[in-house]
C-alpha cells in the first residue's frame, strides 16, 4: 500500500499535467490561450510536449496511435463499452469486466476456406491472457434440403500446428467444439484461450485456425451448406473477429472505494454535477479565494477534452471526461462532513493550538477515486477497450 503522502503527490502531479492541457469552463483560459501565453515566454512546445508525454504515460503509451482515417469499430466493442461505462466513460461496476483490457482483431488471412489468422503483435508479452474468443457470423444455409432430418450440426475449431517445428504429425489440435442449430443465423463464439496463449509466447507458432462442420453422425459437411461470413466476401460488420480479455498488471492505489455505485455514506461537501459544464455557483466557489474568501474543501470540475489535446482522431469514446479536482481549506474544527482522517484531525488540532511550528492545516485531497474506460484504435487499427484506475476524483476530504 502506498503512503498517503505518495498518493496525494501522484494525484497532484496528474492534475498539474491536466491543467496544462485542458480548459475547465468557459470562464477559464482556453487551451489556445495557454499556448499563446506560453509562446510569449518562448517555451510552448517544451511545456506542451512534456505534458503530452506525461499524459501518455498515464494511459500506458509511449506515443499516440497513428490515425488511419475513419473506420467503424466492431459493434461488439461498442456494446461492451456501453455495458461497462457510463456516458462520461466512468466505470459502472468494477466487476463487470474480466481484467482491464479487451482487444479485438480482424482476420488477416481473408481466405475462401474456413481458415483464420490474427496478427497479435500489439499484445505485450507481459499481458496476462485471461480469455480468448473466436467470433464467427453464421449465415443461413444455402441448401436446406440436405438437413431435412438434422436440426443441429457440430462445429469444431482447430489450432493449426507447424509440423516442421514439432514432433506432432497431426497438423492441428482441437480447441473448441459444440452443437449449433443448422438454420440459425448470427454470431457464434468459441473459446480458444489455449491457442492464443501459445501464440503470444511464440509468435512464430501462429499458423492460424481451421473450422470444421460435421453432422451429428460425424460426416464432414460441405462448407457451402453451412457458411460463416468471411473478411473477403462480406460486410465488415460480419467479419471474423478474435476478442482477447487481458490484464496488463496495472494496479490502483488503495483509497476508500473504486466503485462509483458504492452505497456507503458519501461526503456532504459541496459537489459539482457529475457531467456537463460546471455551474455558476461552482465557478464562484472556485475563484472565491481571489476575492479573499476562504472556501471549504470541495470537489470542482476539471474537464479533459481529448479533441483539444489532439487525440480525437484515434479515441472512439468518450470524447472527454470530468476528472474533477479537490480545492479548499480544512479549518479547525474539522467536521465529519469534511471526511477527515484521524491523522488530519490531530494535525488540525496541533495547528490550531500552535503546539508546534511549521505544522500546516490538513490538505483537501481526493479520498475516493473512480476508473474510466477508453475505447480506441491502436497502431494496427485494432479496437481496444482499456480501463484506467484512479482517473476521477469521486469525493474530497481533509487529510
Amino acid at each position: 500500500m502506498l503512503p498517503e503522502s505518495t498518493q496525494t503527490l501522484e494525484m497532484m502531479m496528474f492534475l498539474v499535467t491536466l491543467a496544462a492541457l485542458v480548459c475547465t469552463t468557459a470562464a477559464r483560459p482556453s487551451l489556445n490561450y495557454l499556448e499563446n501565453h506560453y509562446t510569449a515566454e518562448n517555451e510552448p512546445e517544451e511545456v506542451r510536449s512534456a505534458a503530452i508525454k506525461r499524459l501518455l504515460e498515464v494511459f500506458g503509451m509511449e506515443d499516440p496511435p497513428a490515425i488511419h482515417g475513419h473506420k467503424q469499430p466492431p459493434q461488439y466493442m461498442l456494446d461492451l463499452y456501453n455495458t461497462v461505462a457510463d456516458v462520461d466513460g466512468v466505470t459502472k461496476d468494477p466487476n463487470l469486466l474480466e481484467g482491464n483490457t479487451v482487444r479485438s482483431f480482424f482476420d488477416k488471412l481473408r481466405s475462401e476456406q474456413v481458415e483464420f489468422r490474427f496478427n497479435l503483435s500489439t499484445v505485450a508479452r507481459t499481458e496476462k491472457i485471461l480469455t480468448a474468443e473466436l467470433h464467427l457470423f453464421k449465415l443461413r444455409p444455402q441448401a436446406t434440403l440436405t438437413f431435412q432430418r438434422h436440426h443441429f450440426c457440430q462445429v469444431s475449431v482447430y489450432q493449426l500446428l507447424d509440423t516442421s517445428r514439432s514432433n506432432n504429425t497431426r497438423g492441428k489440435k482441437l480447441l473448441s467444439s459444440r452443437l449449433i442449430p443448422v438454420h440459425s443465423t448470427g454470431w457464434e463464439v468459441f473459446t480458444i484461450t489455449q491457442a492464443v496463449r501459445s501464440w503470444t509466447m511464440d509468435e512464430g507458432s501462429n499458423m492460424g485456425l481451421h473450422v470444421v462442420v460435421r453432422t451429428l453422425g460425424g460426416s464432414q459437411v460441405d462448407m457451402k451448406l453451412i457458411r460463416f461470413a468471411s473478411g473477403r466476401n462480406h460486410h465488415q460488420s460480419k467479419q471474423p473477429m478474435l476478442v482477447l480479455f487481458t490484464d496488463d498488471g496495472r494496479r490502483s492505489t488503495s483509497l476508500e472505494s473504486l466503485d462509483p455505485n458504492d452505497t456507503a455514506p458519501t461526503s456532504t461537501l459541496p459537489q459539482a454535477p457529475m457531467s456537463g459544464p460546471p455551474s455558476r455557483s461552482a465557478r464562484s466557489l472556485d475563484y472565491s479565494e481571489e476575492e479573499g474568501v476562504s472556501s471549504p474543501c470541495q470537489r470542482l470540475p476539471l474537464y479533459v477534452d481529448f479533441e483539444e489535446i489532439g487525440w480525437s482522431g484515434w479515441i472512439v469514446s468518450p470524447r472527454g471526461y470530468n476528472a474533477y479536482h479537490c480545492k479548499g481549506s480544512c479549518p479547525f474544527p474539522l467536521g465529519q462532513n469534511m471526511r477527515p482522517t484521524n491523522h488530519a484531525t490531530v494535525q488540525s488540532i496541533i495547528n490550531a493550538l500552535k503546539l508546534m511550528k511549521g505544522i500546516d492545516t490538513p490538505c483537501c485531497v481526493p479520498d475516493k477515486l473512480f476508473s474510466i474506460n477508453l475505447l480506441y484504435f491502436d497502431d494496427d487499427e485494432n479496437v481496444v477497450l482499456k480501463q484506467y484506475n484512479d482517473m476521477v476524483a469521486g469525493s474530497c476530504g481533509c487529510h
